[in-house]
């Protein structure tokens, strides 16, 4: 297992199809996932610290979890099929472990809230990261600043 960083989400153009891009902890490979608009504006809520007035369905969860004592140790994701991607969030209640099946745009939303790691299997950055060049570390650079003033209505 690689462990990732989180760099963020935007939209992605011409097609208007928000993306959740990570990248190795200790490497140069960045995998990229296209997420759908509710996820990404949850994560970006997420990423920005931003509270809504009601809970989000991921807030809900973490708000869940912690009142049932449940930890949650990290995020993988594990596989890659026919072009979809997969996960597995790692929990434990009462020291008894749970491997639950999730999407990874739920699973990440969900790690971002909660603070722990996210990983991906060798095998699913293998054939899916992709490697970006110098001067591509600007569009990177727009990622995040896209990050600082993004709405609800960006994903819409």
């Amino acid at each position: 297992m690689v462990e990732l960083t989180l760099i963020g989400v935007r939209v992605e153009l011409p097609a208007n199809q928000p993306i959740v891009l990570l990248k190795e902890k200790h490497g140069d490979r960045f995998l990229p996932i296209w997420i759908g608009a509710f996820e990404a504006t949850a994560i970006a809520f997420a990423l920005q610290g931003i509270e809504t007035a009601r809970p989000m369905t991921h807030d809900l969860m973490k708000s869940i979890l912690e009142e049932l004592g449940v930890s949650v140790e990290k995020v993988v994701i594990n596989d890659l099929r026919e072009g979809t991607f997969y996960a597995e969030i790692t929990m434990y209640l009462e020291g008894k472990g749970y491997l639950i099946d999730s999407r990874p745009s739920d699973a990440i939303a969900l790690a971002v809230r909660l603070g722990v790691p996210i990983f991906a299997e060798e095998h699913v950055l293998s054939e899916a990261s992709v490697f970006i060049q110098s001067d591509e570390e600007e569009e990177i650079a727009r990622f995040r600043d896209f990050l600082k003033d993004v709405k609800p209505e960006d994903f819409m």
